[in-house]
């Protein structure tokens, strides 16, 4: 009997901003608002479960736009045991992860990276290309 495979191409239709600060998820989420202008509100834990049985529990804040959204993660999963397990395991000096989508062009990622780059809570502001990352399906949330 003949096999027939499914591949599935995912749409990675998002900016990708991958920011160093070690402060707490909510500290984070609020001087991003502040800085920005933003409105993110803390959701529901993105679960992930892996294939090796174990399951990343991972910070999330989110804000809908009429034609996008801001979404911050955290890369370091809350974890139970010892080890730590990331988000995009590949980036693990990154604390967290801006995702900025936006269909009508009003965001300015170049303002967005001198703003966030300006704070006492970032040290470094990085654009990331999607495309790259090998854990890249990990940060579809949605």
């Amino acid at each position: 009997m003949k096999k027939t495979k499914l591949f599935v191409e995912h749409q990675y239709d998002f900016d990708l901003l991958g920011l160093m600060a070690p402060v707490k998820d909510h500290k984070m989420a609020w001087w991003i608002n502040k800085s920005l202008g933003t409105k993110l509100v803390k959701t529901d834990d993105f679960v992930l479960e892996l294939m090796n049985q174990s399951t990343l529990k991972i910070s999330k804040y989110f804000q809908e736009k009429e034609h996008g959204f801001v979404q911050l993660l955290k890369n370091r999963s809350y974890s139970e045991g010892s080890n730590s397990l990331y988000l995009v395991p590949e980036l693990k000096i990154m604390d967290y992860f801006l995702l900025l989508q936006d269909y009508t062009f009003e965001m300015d990622l170049n303002r967005y990276i001198d703003n966030l780059s300006d704070s006492q809570f970032v040290q470094n502001v990085v654009k990331l290309d999607i495309y790259k990352l090998k854990s890249k399906d990990n940060l579809l949330t949605y």
